[in-house]
């Protein structure tokens, strides 16, 4: 089953009580980190922040209909103390639940409604090979970001351009893209550059990475790069619950050889993602 639907069905059936990433994940048949990973790449926010927005939506129709204490509202929805709901509501909705219960009106606030499971459903992806990576070492510009933040990758890779076939060391003209140090937020880091021979010539300006011996299921996404989010979706949704295979928490890969072009974004990309052996 797929994972990600499993997951909105056990929130939106029992997200008035309370939940933890743990029990979510039991309910889906996978880990805490393969449900993160899932959920991320199929609707761009954490497990857990889907459970608070969907919360403090339900909330605010409360508001809006004149709830008379807002304090019951804030432990209706999990909150224990007035000043952690009105924290929490000002962030997600730029207003405090004072102003929303005295406004009555809702058409300003941009509420997270249930996600539908019919328009999360992945492509179909053709099989990957199972390959057992070799360590390498990576030198390049990397940066922390998060499912719903991910902006900042592109301007990594413009930021590498000038220097690819520069980098001290460097062992080839693949590219790779790597990210690593996930967490259960779906935060994690990512690092734009190349294979390295070993990291002493390279300079301060340069981050490092050092990726392990992995064994990985390669995929390939074909045509432009802004796609490629298509494939992660279709790999963790459809590939995973089908192949019966599990996730290893290491570090994924973007490689692009001479079949990718970087000038227009078009071509193939390898997408390496550890296993459990």
């Amino acid at each position: 089953m797929d994972p990600v639907k499993a997951a909105i069905w056990c929130i939106e059936s029992r997200f008035t009580a309370e939940l933890t990433l743990d029990e979510i994940a039991e309910v889906s048949g996978v880990s805490r980190f393969h449900l993160s990973r899932a959920f991320g790449v199929a609707t761009g926010r954490s497990v857990m922040r889907y459970v608070r927005e969907r919360r403090l939506s339900e909330a605010a129709r409360q508001l809006a209909d004149g709830a008379p204490d807002i304090l019951s509202v804030a432990l209706d929805w999990g909150y224990g103390s007035h000043e952690a709901f009105t924290r929490a509501f000002r962030e997600q909705f730029g207003l405090t639940p004072e102003e929303l219960r005295a406004r009555r009106d809702l058409s300003s606030l941009a509420l997270v409604e249930p996600l539908s499971m019919h328009d999360i459903t992945p492509a179909p992806i053709a099989e990957p090979r199972i390959v057992t990576g070799k360590p390498m070492l990576i030198a390049g510009f990397s940066g922390h970001f998060s499912m719903d933040n991910t902006q900042g990758i592109p301007l990594l890779w413009q930021k590498i351009a000038p220097h690819f076939g520069h980098i001290p060391g460097q062992r080839s003209y693949v590219a790779y893209g790597a990210s690593y140090n996930y967490d259960d937020n779906g935060a994690f880091d990512y690092i734009a550059g190349a294979e390295v021979s070993s990291f002493g010539d390279v300079t301060d300006e340069f981050a490092r990475l050092s990726v392990p011996e992995q064994l990985c299921a390669v995929f390939e996404h074909s045509g432009h790069i802004t796609g490629i989010a298509q494939t992660y979706k279709a790999i963790w949704q459809g590939w995973f619950p089908k192949s019966g295979r599990k996730p290893e928490m290491g570090v994924t890969l973007e490689r692009m050889d001479e079949r990718f072009d970087g000038a227009t974004g078009n071509g193939v990309v390898e997408i390496w993602v550890p296993l459990r052996r």
